[in-house]
């Protein structure tokens, strides 16, 4: 079926940006729209007024140019800017030479370095970084010689040396040697951000879109610490890196990623079954089907647990009738597991089940009464869904089908294992084949209109829920579904209408109250969501969505006279989330962001990183994957760039 737990995903995160000075720095200053997508506050990123991008003058005797290089600059021009564009800049001289062998070294210097810059102006590049070289070599020399008092100024010499000659490489297409000197400098002056602009292009052209990113955030972390008290006072700010550039580098990186990690979901599902999903998942899935009420009722009057237990101890033999009497009772035992909301234990006796059947053959199922093999084919195979084997499901189902062939309900849940496997075009037939042979079968009229919605098709999904309504007027997962469709549309007033209606069917119901504090929060009444996202939590406390949800509420409220929202209390409801629901990867995605803004050294920055990777162990899909994934790029190349830096944190100090 159509993951239910993408819903969450439809609040937008709007969390309060303004207020957490080391938020994921895209989010931060990549978007110059401002708010996060939901209404809520807005992200520090705008149109630059220009005041913070002028040069420092140059101080005491140095030249002008001498200053531009010896203190980070402040011209924080994109890696899009002209290419070697800082090779002609003058190499600083210090002015307090004490000795005749002093000076004779700067003259030397100054004068292999005009020769060098002229060369440039020919375009003469390699010729160029020849004579770069040479200067270059005279201030090596000279330090390994003890230099001693001018050590800090032929050092400021030889990092704007080593810049120009790296320009020249750059020019000359040796990215490889350019390359080299920007390590170089980098080594000696982190914060040098020419080098760290030339590295971005020279990576990006060597098609390294990985390391290129940590660049990117080193820049943006390098900004954010520069303009820490603008970012607190709200002034708006020109992010170094647009946010184009950034997700052109995730669009190359997130690919690969995503492939790599599915391969290794397909590896590890050969070696062990995956954990079923949560106690509310599997209810929701199993309440989705008309026939819920039915086997509902049958499993109470098969007898308890303990009863099943019982009987089963009577066939111990190995004849053929022990063993298909013994398969029966597994059967019951497990539907009677899953009435009593033990889904482990009922999907270990659906499976033992079967091991009967396929290791005793057509005799013992020839011996099976009525439908009892169809019966445990299907709930083998839902049982096989929960657990994302896919292939184990639909052969399961598809036996059930060949058995029971006028059950549309094995066709829906045959299209649902479809669905999840990303074959949308099998799964439509697969619909309407059941609709073929029941045009009133309002299972796949539901699970249909999961589909149109995954592909975007808002006005046939709608088509499928009003038919699905005017059969079942007080079908409440239809009325919530089709006041989602609404949402999507924009059609406010059509999508409260359902929820009433919805509420009418059971106002004690948590998705009710959820879907209802969504629809607060697209309208930015973030007190009325919360309450809503509590009344839902009241309601069904192992429910994780409305955890979710309200941690976005307290995001996007700020606090006691307009201060900080409370994060502590958003992390806690993240947490809960993920207590109730270990596979609510949304979850995961959220409370990354929030622990990394409030990390306060890089260890406990990359604990965020071991928590998306628990995340990721709960994936099965592209889909469920790609956020998670995304954030946990972000944040190692976050981590990665601090420590380039040499920061110990990636909060503003």
């Amino acid at each position: 079926m159509a993951n239910k737990l993408t819903r969450s995903q439809t609040i937008a995160l709007g969390v309060a940006a303004a207020s957490l000075a080391a938020l994921l720095l895209w989010r931060v200053v990549g978007s110059s729209g401002g708010g996060g997508g939901g209404g809520g506050n807005k992200s520090l990123a705008a149109d630059s007024d220009g005041d913070d991008l002028k040069k420092k003058k140059a101080k005491g005797k140095t030249t002008s140019a001498d200053a531009s290089d010896s203190v980070p600059s402040k011209n924080l021009s994109t890696p899009s800017g002209k290419k070697g564009g800082d090779a002609d800049e003058k190499t600083p001289l210090t002015s307090n030479a004490r000795s005749a062998e002093t000076k004779s070294l700067h003259t030397k210097i100054e004068e292999i370095d005009r020769r060098g810059k002229a060369l440039f102006k020919g375009k003469k590049y390699s010729e160029a970084a020849e004579a770069f070289t040479e200067a270059i070599d005279l201030i090596e020399a000279g330090e390994s010689g003890g230099a001693g008092d001018l050590s800090a100024g032929l050092t400021r010499q030889l990092i704007t040396l080593i810049n120009n000659r790296s320009a020249m490489y750059e020019k000359s297409g040796d990215n490889t040697l350019a390359l080299v000197d920007c390590d170089a400098i980098l080594d000696r002056q982190p914060a040098h951000q020419k080098a760290r602009n030339r590295r971005l292009r020279i990576l990006e052209a060597m098609g390294r879109p990985s390391d290129a990113l940590i660049e990117v955030c080193a820049l943006q972390l390098q900004f954010m610490q520069e303009n820490r008290d603008k970012i607190r006072m709200g002034i708006p700010l020109t992010p170094p890196v647009s946010q184009n550039k950034i997700e052109d580098l995730m669009g190359k990186i997130l690919p690969g990623e995503i492939e790599r990690f599915l391969a290794k979901v397909k590896e590890d599902s050969t070696k062990k079954d995956r954990p079923l999903p949560s106690e509310h998942t599997i209810l929701q899935l199993l309440q989705s089907f008309a026939g819920y009420s039915a086997w509902m009722a049958q499993a109470a009057k098969s007898g308890s647990v303990a009863s099943l237990t019982k009987d089963l101890s009577k066939f111990q033999g190995s004849t053929v009738d022990a063993q298909a009497e013994r398969a029966t009772l597994l059967l019951k035992r497990g539907r009677r597991y899953a009435y009593d909301r033990k889904f482990e234990e009922a999907s270990a006796d659906f499976e033992a089940a079967m091991k009967i059947l396929e290791e005793g053959g057509d005799d013992v199922v020839h011996c099976l009464d009525g439908d009892t093999h169809a019966r445990l084919l299907e709930w083998c195979g839902m049982a096989r869904h929960l657990r994302y084997n896919l292939d184990g499901a639909l052969k399961c189902y598809e036996k059930a089908s060949d058995l029971d062939s006028t059950n549309p309900e094995l066709l829906v849940k045959r299209a649902g294992v479809k669905m999840d496997g990303g074959k949308h075009d099998d799964a439509e037939k697969l619909f309407e084949e059941a609709l073929g042979m029941d045009p009133d079968a309002v299972d796949a009229l539901l699970h249909r209109a999961n589909l149109n919605m995954l592909r975007a098709r808002p006005e046939e999904a709608k088509a499928d829920l009003n038919r699905l309504l005017g059969l079942r007027p007080n079908h409440l997962l239809a009325r919530l579904r089709l006041a989602t469709v609404l949402m999507s549309t924009d059609n406010i007033e059509g999508a409260k209408q359902q929820l009433d209606l919805a509420e009418g069917v059971d106002s004690n119901n948590s998705e009710v109250h959820s879907y209802r504090g969504e629809l607060y929060f697209a309208g930015s009444a973030f007190a009325e969501a919360r309450a809503e996202f509590d009344k839902a939590i009241a309601c069904e406390p192992n429910n994780p969505t409305p955890y979710v949800n309200a941690a976005l509420s307290v995001m996007n409220t700020p606090g006691p006279n307009g201060g900080v929202p409370d994060v502590a209390e958003a992390i806690q409801l993240l947490e809960k989330s993920i207590a109730k629901d270990p596979m609510f990867y949304a979850a995961y995605v959220h409370l990354g962001q929030l622990r990394l803004s409030t990390a306060t050294d890089l260890k406990t920055a990359e604990e965020v990183v071991e928590l998306y990777d628990k995340g990721l162990e709960y994936c099965r899909t592209e889909d469920e994957s790609k956020d998670i994934l995304s954030m946990r790029i972000l944040t190692v190349s976050q981590v990665l760039a601090a420590s380039s830096l040499r920061m110990d944190t990636l909060m503003m100090q």
